[in-house]
């Protein structure tokens, strides 16, 4: 058992460490429950509350966030229309958002699926400099994608 001050009391039967912090004002609180025998304190129970939401939204703060950002383009996207999907990927990954580029097949273009998978490797060599490729290029129903991170 610790008292409010921090100082260790040793090892106290249950009903003795509820009157001690009883006589102070304050709760008997269970700080390391694992050990052998748990650890208690003596606290507020409602600060200590306080102090370990307080550190949760630290923690929650401090975490990386990003978001997927789909861009679509067709087996036969002219090559200007490629370049201003390239810049808008750039901008994604230089926020630390990761990329999903999809290209989607109509009717009978299923049959040009090589030429998507070149197309998505092309893409990766253009913005190999900043990003990396997460998931290789592969099929999910009449689309393939990949998906690229930010470099670190």
């Amino acid at each position: 058992m610790i008292d409010p001050d921090g100082n260790q009391l040793g090892v106290l039967p249950i009903h003795r460490a509820i009157a001690a912090a009883e006589d102070l004002g304050l709760d008997l609180v269970e700080v390391s429950p694992n050990t052998n025998p748990p650890v208690c304190k003596i606290m507020d129970y409602g600060r200590y509350r306080y102090e370990q939401t307080k550190k949760r939204q630290e923690a929650k703060k401090k975490q990386a966030t990003f978001q997927v950002k789909e861009i679509k383009v067709r087996p036969k996207t002219d090559t200007h229309d490629l370049q201003t999907k390239i810049s808008a990927m750039r901008r994604f990954l230089e926020r630390k958002d990761k990329v999903k580029v999809t290209v989607f097949f109509r009717g009978r273009e299923i049959t040009l699926s090589a030429k998507g998978r070149e197309l998505l490797e092309s893409i990766a060599k253009e913005v190999g400099d900043i990003a990396v490729v997460e998931h290789a290029p592969r099929f999910e129903g009449r689309s393939l994608f990949m998906i690229l991170a930010p470099k670190s």
